[in-house]
């Protein structure tokens, strides 16, 4: 079947003599089954996957495929398709500008206007767009924090949050409706643009943006007064955060901002990150070294499509440390909270969203500031979910969500992570602690002392090709049928599978039910209060172990952690070999 693809895609009309060539260049039998085994997935997250070319890659024509489904959906959601538009926005990784343009014209080729953004933006920035120009949906083109040869095809609903899972199937049903990947609709530019249905847009949306990511501040006067005495040094990691992250916080008074200009251009091919993700230390090599002279109080970088951000700061030996996106989001809990209730403004009905990988730590802080925590499944579009429910129903007042993979936000004029916003918050927390006389990371130690020594980690095993996919499931079965109901002398109390949508309690064995979409993910509780959670990626061939463990000191929770790691990985090779 893969054969009779390949042979499709050599022999169609469609393609350049340049893109046959990649086709017939490929010696590896394997590779070629890889490129055509399948359509490359659309998932509630859209489209991600290597550029090549091939149904199992991202390319024009897959990139046309998904988009001539999403038309289908909002020709058909929006009976008449008079007063539909979508929004477009994309990154500085290899090809985003032209797979932006492909989704564009397809879109317009279907009568659908179009609002293209004229450069690159953070992906934030397109969520706000939906919104503001009351478009129906949205497209972000980016791959992330993935490496360079990855690109992706992210769709947002007109709420401004990336659609889930209900809308992302019915998208899929319009897709797979299409036969022929060659034959969906497309017209030039120039006409696009001559009969009114592309948009070109910019300076109006990144001026009204801006103003609302700085209405965002809790002590404005501090800002107003102190802004100065903050010295940073920041990195774009060669993404579209450069502008409005300095933009933003050189309006709000930070004249000290450093940035490190080896990362400073947008460049997809990430010259001096090969992995250019903020939760990877090494990216801040350089920043590192120009803090020998320059002595900052903070040290901050953002992904290719500023939706994520990474911290540096000094610890107690004065060592540059880089915090986990968990301890971020701990210190800006806190942070957020304290200064509400200082100034009387905590909401009774407030509300601080997390995922089910993301530190307890939150929920202890939440419950002594009375505001309630709510768990969502992993992945921000549940908590831009929630913003959305709370707008409708008023039953909570969103204060701030976070997810441990360095993902933050506050107000609700974005529907998505977003570093422009948290960069703000962090630069302000960072220099009221500055005025306190401590920095981060003795304000997180006091935390630690106050609610418990937390401690994370993620551990990433990759499984690629049509084999690695089936190992996947393979393990998974294994967790949720075979698995002992103890690690060494603790027992498991608990086991939430919420692909059954089920909560069981093995010591006293009762069932209830989970109140979240399904997914294919486990999670295990022990009686020492520590868990695990296992869950296949939805944009990678990659299943991830989350661990956590609570310690007496960081000494301890270090060691904890050292033994529940290696205990996790034995039974994650018992199932991969099971």
């Amino acid at each position: 079947m893969y054969r009779e693809k390949y042979e499709n895609w050599i022999n169609s009309s469609f393609i350049s003599e340049m893109e046959k060539e990649e086709l017939k260049n490929i010696k590896d039998e394997k590779e070629i089954e890889d490129r055509f085994y399948k359509d490359l997935e659309f998932g509630t997250g859209g489209l991600r996957g290597i550029m090549a070319m091939g149904t199992n890659r991202i390319n024009i024509y897959t990139v046309r495929k998904a988009t001539q489904g999403l038309s289908d959906y909002l020709l058909n959601r929006y009976a008449g398709g008079e007063n539909i538009s979508v929004s477009i926005g994309y990154d500085s990784r290899l090809n985003s500008r032209e797979f932006a343009q492909a989704a564009a014209l397809n879109l317009c080729a279907n009568g659908i206007k179009v609002n293209l953004f004229d450069s690159l933006r953070p992906t934030p920035m397109l969520s706000y767009a939906v919104r503001e120009l009351k478009s129906k949906a949205g497209i972000v083109i980016t791959a992330s924090h993935n490496p360079k040869q990855y690109n992706g095809y992210k769709v947002y609903g007109e709420d401004g949050g990336q659609v889930t899972d209900a809308a992302a199937k019915e998208i899929l049903s319009y897709i797979e409706k299409i036969d022929d990947i060659f034959s969906v609709k497309t017209m030039s530019f120039d006409n696009a643009r001559e009969e009114k249905l592309l948009n070109i847009i910019g300076e109006e949306i990144d001026k009204s943006y801006i103003e609302k990511v700085k209405s965002l501040g809790i002590r404005k006067e501090l800002i107003k007064s102190r802004a100065d005495d903050l010295k940073i040094i920041y990195t774009p990691i060669h993404g579209s955060g450069n502008i409005p992250v300095r933009r933003t916080l050189g309006e709000l008074g930070y004249k000290n901002i450093y940035v490190v200009k080896e990362q400073e251009k947008p460049d997809g091919n990430f010259p001096t990150a090969q992995y250019p993700n903020p939760e990877d230390p090494k990216v801040f090599n350089i920043a590192l070294d120009m803090a020998k002279e320059i002595k900052p109080d903070i040290i901050f970088g953002t992904d290719p499509d500023c939706d994520r951000i990474g911290v540096v700061v000094k610890n107690e030996n004065g060592e540059y440390k880089t915090l986990t996106g968990n301890q971020t989001g701990i210190l800006l809990t806190h942070y957020i909270l304290s200064s509400l209730k200082e100034l009387n403004a905590i909401p009774k009905n407030g509300a601080i969203i997390k995922t089910i990988v993301t530190t307890e730590a939150a929920a202890k802080i939440a419950e002594d500031y009375g505001v309630k925590i709510i768990d969502v499944l992993t992945g921000f579009k549940y908590i831009g979910e929630k913003v959305k429910e709370f707008n409708k129903n008023g039953e909570h007042k969103f204060l701030f969500g976070f997810e441990e993979s360095y993902g933050y936000l506050a107000g609700d004029f974005v529907r998505d992570k977003d570093a422009v916003i948290a960069s703000t918050l962090i630069c302000e927390m960072a220099l009221y602690y500055k005025t306190k006389g401590i920095n981060l990371y003795e304000a997180l130690m006091n935390l630690y002392k106050k609610y418990g020594f937390y401690k994370e980690k993620l551990i990433s095993v990759e499984l690629k090709g049509k084999e690695g996919h089936e190992k996947i499931e393979n393990v998974m079965q294994y967790l949720r049928h075979s698995m002992k109901n103890k690690l060494d002398n603790i027992k498991i109390v608990k086991k939430l599978d919420y692909k059954l949508s089920l909560e069981k309690n093995l010591i006293n064995i009762t069932e209830r039910p989970i109140s979240l979409p399904k997914s294919n993910v486990l999670k295990f509780i022990l009686e020492d209060k520590s868990w695990f959670v296992v869950r296949p990626s939805g944009t990678e061939p990659k299943i991830k172990l989350y661990l956590s463990v609570i310690g007496s000191s960081m000494d301890d929770a270090d060691n904890k952690m050292e033994i529940f790691k290696s205990k996790i990985e034995e039974i994650f090779h018992e199932a991969y070999n099971g």
